[in-house]
């Protein structure tokens, strides 16, 4: 059966044509390049198409004009918006990877407007005119803060575990107990990083015990490398046994086998006196014997995304001479965010209110509470009519796959709104100016104020108002 040329138009047939909605969109946004306007506009109608396939647009209205620019005006702007945008950490977890872990300090922001605006000595020695090397405008530095007699900076840790691994045992065998095999995010495996660089893992002792006579019976003429690796994201606990790194450093020494330990997140600052206790220093670490130890410039440290290699002098001079090096070496701007960094490390306690994440840390429940109570002031002149708010007690962590099982005590404010679901709120918060992250826990979102800057509190009140006017 045909359809009779007299039947009225479907939905389908209603959408307009996309050079006429490019006329509205010039009209609407006459500044915005053609390319924008053209996406925004294929994207709409492309969503229209399937909202009508799928049965929940019924309403020819929604395809005329007002309706049409309304989105269009939200979609254009959509797109001309940064992918990567700042946002109001409220989880309460200090190291955040899918947040961008550590912020920056800002002598380390203006840091990078500086150098990125010019030239710099990037490579260039200014005493000798010559061509310098990129890796010494912060090996000083390094060495200093942790007692190394050298040190490399690459892109990340993984780079980091990789390059030395790649080094030290190609075609050879590391030894690594059961119980530190770890996996941290993104499926990153200590074996599976191994096997890449070609060396060969022997795993000794138990997953809860492994004892020094378990690696001194792994030992071998193959044996390139003994492994330790800081369990920083998980703990085994009740009958354990591990080998302390002086006890392994010390077998190391009598085989001739060098010892290296991953640590992870790295800490250069003893946290126990602010309640974070069993996380080991960097300089802690060397000074017990080990040869190289490798960390993370962007978590505990609370500097850039960077991989730190230390240690003794020739091993490190190795690791340098490693073609791989050249493709995993950081660039200019992680050069000067990790020089001010360190500098601020220098300064000694003025370190850790210099540098957000140490703040952030080391920031005492009383502290919290008072930023709590002024948020919720912001929130209460006028008073939310839609949502209840309350300032309570709440539990931080620190993140980043450091310290699993430290629980900080904090401050936070629950939201429980009235003319939606607290789903519609969280996603309203999520999606908003400035977008918010809380998380949900008994039927309430909560915001945690021991990621919430004090500068951050004003935006973040404008954004919660904003949040509750969404209808559900």
């Amino acid at each position: 059966m045909t359809r009779s040329s007299a039947q009225p138009p479907t939905l389908l047939q209603s959408i307009p044509k996309v050079d006429e909605v490019l006329v509205w969109a010039a009209e609407l946004a006459p500044a915005v390049p053609l390319a924008v306007r053209k996406m925004a506009v294929r994207a709409l109608l492309a969503e229209r198409r399937h909202q009508i396939l799928d049965g929940r647009l019924t309403d020819p209205a929604a395809l005329g004009r007002p309706a049409l620019t309304a989105d269009l005006a939200a979609a254009i702007a959509q797109r001309r918006q940064p992918r990567l945008r700042r946002l109001i950490n409220a989880t309460g977890v200090v190291v955040h990877t899918n947040l961008g872990r550590s912020p920056l300090p800002q002598a380390a922001a203006a840091r990078l407007a500086e150098i990125g605006c010019s030239y710099s000595n990037l490579e260039y020695d200014l005493a000798t005119g010559k061509r310098g090397s990129r890796y010494s405008l912060v090996e000083e530095l390094v060495c200093e803060l942790t007692g190394a007699e050298a040190a490399l900076v690459v892109n990340n840790n993984a780079a980091a575990v990789l390059l030395v691994l790649d080094t030290l045992a190609r075609g050879r065998e590391v030894v690594v107990s059961r119980g530190e095999l770890v996996e941290i995010g993104g499926s990153f495996r200590i074996p599976d990083v191994m096997a890449r660089t070609g060396a060969r893992l022997v795993e000794v002792g138990a997953t809860n015990r492994t004892h020094l006579r378990d690696y001194a019976g792994a030992i071998g003429p193959e044996t390139a490398l003994l492994l330790k690796v800081h369990t920083s994201n998980y703990r085994i606990i009740g009958f354990t046994k591990s080998v302390p790194t002086g006890e392994l450093a010390e077998l190391g020494r009598q085989h001739g086998v060098p010892v290296m330990e991953d640590l992870g997140s790295g800490c250069l600052v003893d946290l126990a006196p602010y309640g974070l206790a069993g996380e080991p220093t960097v300089p802690a670490v060397l000074e017990s014997g080990v040869d190289v130890v490798t960390f993370s410039g962007d978590k505990l440290l609370g500097g850039p995304q960077a991989g730190l290699i230390v240690g003794r002098r020739p091993i490190i001079e190795a690791v340098k001479r490693n073609p791989l090096n050249r493709a995993l070496r950081i660039d200019k701007f992680t050069l000067a965010a990790l020089e001010v960094v360190l500098r601020l490390y220098q300064e000694g306690e003025g370190a850790r209110q210099a540098i957000p994440t140490l703040a952030m840390l080391t920031a005492p429940a009383p502290v919290l509470r008072t930023r709590a109570l002024r948020l919720a002031r912001l929130l209460a002149r006028p008073p939310l009519a839609d949502c209840a708010v309350e300032v309570l007690p709440l539990e931080s962590r620190v993140g980043g796959g450091a310290l699993p099982e430290a629980p900080l005590a904090s401050w936070g404010v629950a939201l429980s709104p009235r003319g939606q679901s607290v789903n519609g709120l969280e996603r309203a918060l999520r999606q908003g100016a400035t977008p918010v992250i809380g998380y949900i826990a008994a039927e309430r979102l909560l915001l945690d104020l021991r990621t919430v800057a004090d500068h951050e509190l004003a935006a973040l009140a404008a954004a919660v108002r904003s949040a509750c006017e969404v209808p559900a």
